[in-house]
């Protein structure tokens, strides 16, 4: 019950890897930071040629022509080498030209310190081996993180560097000889292109044997989703990762006099994360279910976890047609059982039959209620059987976030409350019931808040003068503490009974950079704010109540393809294992290219 916590985790960790690559200052002090480096590095390369007065007018003078050059290369990579290219804007390009900028900087300060012991010639060589860096810096980091194409990566690799060395060129006339130089120039490409390759090979060798796919088609998959929030990239991997299996969907069908209702409940997790998968699927399905038939639709999750996430977009489509197609069938049923609550000191069941079929709900709340084994499920599902129910929708309330429980006696303790509330439930009468309800935007919280596209929606089901609400969130649980207030808010205002519980949209994931990756509804949010917004739209249900009649279908839709569990976390593993290898290469190789460009230096 704890595995949801765990990919969770891994995916945290590959989006912080994948985050760190761009967590830039602001454009206004990446210019200001160049500036200033561009100045050190002109007057540091004349002062030591020229230490006086007007050499360091000179320097001067050399900073801020590096400066214009920066400046203008910046605004030409932005504008027309990467103008459609999603990663890098004018404020990624001007970043990494800063960086560059320190690395070489380093070299300069370098030589300038050993010239005074060796000679001037060795500025010169130290200059070179920090242009020879840049370009290797550049190639693997533009080659990993660009979309662009071929021609455009060596232009935005290549070109820079050389403009920005042709200034100190100026400086070297009369203890350098240029056509050694260039003989260099054209030998530390090379090694920049061969280098740069060799590094990116051994990286990709991780990712294909990890998941079959090269590491950095994966990496710019996920930046382009991360950036961009462009999930068709990633999605790809996802398919070819995924197999294919039948999908049951629950829908109960509410006609009422005023308002239809469904609770729809798929044999799909929403996930992994943003706008990949699944993730949107509870606010996508309500949406068509909504725009299709009028009236309000929500979808809360199954007994299930991140082993049945869908791999794209594609297949999300494949299931939202099929539930519309689906649900246009007559709902006859007129009656319905009061709304049964058990609890047994660590679980909470909830349970209410309408017509021949069962809607039972699960709950460790106070404690963490995350993603259950779909084994509970198909214990309920005979149980309910064995009661005479036709069908029976289970359903994770997942409406509690807060410190682990052990499986086994959580897993125990779920299966005997909801046994004893159908037990319950069997022995009551049913009665004719009356439906409404209502959906609310919460226009203060978004996904970075934790709620999810599809906002809140309440069912208000009243049966025998018993008043119950059902509030679905569409979030990706909630705090401890603030289920229990929302029930106590509603008995304040007339509703005996109720549940409330979360979609578990991954859309919220991936948003934010705190601990767990998202933010569980309630945790950043105002929740007496929250509170006022759930009673507005229990109002509101309950100003539509009328008498209704229900229908049950179960929905199978074929060839569907789901991602594990395994894949997904091998994925979000990849960018630890990648960083490992990298580690271990990068010391060793870049020793190798160092002493080969200093050796051809050393003929300069």
């Amino acid at each position: 019950m704890v595995a949801s916590d765990s990919f969770n985790q891994y995916l945290n960790r590959a989006v912080k890897h994948y985050s760190s690559l761009f967590m830039l200052p602001s454009y206004k002090n990446i210019v200001v930071f160049s500036a200033l480096i561009c100045l050190a590095a002109g007057a540091a390369s004349t002062l030591i040629f020229s230490p006086s007065y007007l050499g360091l007018i000179n320097g001067l003078l050399l900073g801020v022509i590096l400066f214009i050059i920066t400046t203008l290369l910046n605004y030409f990579l932005t504008f027309l080498v990467f103008k459609k290219d999603p990663v890098y804007n004018l404020r990624r390009v001007s970043a990494l030209s800063l960086y560059c900028w320190i690395l070489w900087l380093f070299f300069i300060f370098v030589g300038c310190g050993v010239t005074v012991f060796y000679g001037a010639v060795w500025v010169v060589r130290l200059c070179l081996i920090g242009f020879s860096a840049v370009l290797i810096l550049r190639l693997i980091v533009l080659h990993v993180t660009s979309s662009s194409g071929f021609k455009r990566f060596l232009i935005a690799s290549i070109v820079p560097p050389f403009l920005c060395l042709a200034p100190f060129m100026s400086l070297w006339l009369d203890v350098a000889d240029f056509r050694r130089i260039s003989i260099f120039l054209v030998y530390a490409l090379g090694v920049a292109l061969a280098s740069s390759y060799f590094f990116i090979s051994l990286l990709n060798s991780v990712g294909k044997r990890t998941v079959g796919f090269s590491s950095l088609s994966i990496f710019k998959a996920f930046l382009l989703n991360w950036i961009a929030d462009l999930n068709a990239p990633f999605e790809v991997f996802l398919e070819k990762l995924s197999e294919e299996q039948d999908v049951n969907v629950s829908v109960l069908r509410f006609d009422g006099s005023k308002v239809k209702a469904f609770i729809v409940v798929p044999s799909v997790h929403p996930g992994p994360f943003k706008n990949i998968g699944s993730s949107l699927l509870p606010s996508m399905l309500k949406k068509a279910l909504e725009q299709k038939f009028g009236g309000v639709a929500c979808v809360p999750l199954g007994v299930l976890g991140h082993e049945l996430d869908l791999a794209s977009q594609v297949q999300n489509q494949k299931i939202i047609n099929c539930v519309v197609e689906s649900a246009f069938f007559k709902a006859e049923g007129d009656e319905a059982t009061p709304f049964i609550k058990v609890k047994n000191g660590l679980a909470t069941a909830c349970c209410q039959v309408f017509g021949g079929t069962a809607f039972i709900a699960f709950s460790l709340a106070p404690n963490t209620t995350e993603d259950l084994p779909q084994e509970l499920g198909s214990i309920i599902q005979r149980e309910a059987g064995k009661h005479g129910l036709n069908a029976c929708v289970v359903v994770n309330a997942h409406n509690s976030i807060n410190s682990t429980v052990d499986s086994k006696q959580a897993f125990e303790a779920l299966e005997a409350a909801a046994k004893a509330c159908l037990e319950k439930v069997d022995s009551m009468d049913k009665r004719p019931f009356k439906i409404g309800a209502a959906t609310i935007m919460p226009e203060p919280f978004g996904l970075a808040e934790g709620m999810g596209p599809g906002g809140i929606t309440v069912l208000v089901v009243e049966v025998g003068g018993q008043k119950a609400a059902y509030v679905i969130f569409d979030g990706n649980n909630m705090v401890s503490g603030l289920r229990e207030k929302i029930l106590s808010a509603l008995q304040a205002i007339g509703v005996d009974e109720g549940e409330v519980f979360t979609t578990d949209t991954h859309s919220v994931n991936a948003v934010t950079l705190n601990a767990r990756g998202y933010h569980p509804i309630g945790e950043v949010m105002d929740q007496e704010k929250l509170i006022e917004y759930v009673k507005k739209a229990v109002h509101t249900a309950l100003a539509s109540l009328g008498p209704a009649k229900v229908g049950f279908r179960n929905v199978i839709v074929q060839n569907v393809k789901v991602i594990g569990q395994d894949a997904l976390e091998k994925l979000c593993l990849l960018p630890d294992i990648v960083i490992r290898r990298a580690k271990r290469v990068v010391v060793p190789l870049f020793a190798v290219i160092s002493l080969l460009l200093m050796l051809f230096l050393l003929w300069v």
